[in-house]
């Protein structure tokens, strides 16, 4: 399980770039929004690897399909 952190760069304009990483999948959004909303315009999003993986729910089938591998490689 990682950290999740939400970074604030201000810049001497007024702009404001905020970085989140350690939140998996599209609920950055939800933790986001409310500080967004008094942030003010959103000009730009960029989203990271992050924002587009599942959370990790590694099931029985696949690990027993890595342990039929296994025994083909042995």
């Amino acid at each position: 399980m990682s950290m999740e952190t939400l970074e604030f760069i201000i810049y001497p304009d007024g702009r404001v770039q905020e970085t989140v990483t350690g939140i998996i999948g599209r609920s950055c959004q939800e933790v986001t929004a409310a500080i967004e909303a008094q942030l003010g315009r959103v000009v730009a999003t960029e989203p990271t690897s992050d924002y587009y993986a599942q959370p990790e729910q590694q099931s029985q089938t696949a690990q027993n399909q890595q342990l039929d591998w296994d025994s083909w490689s042995a």
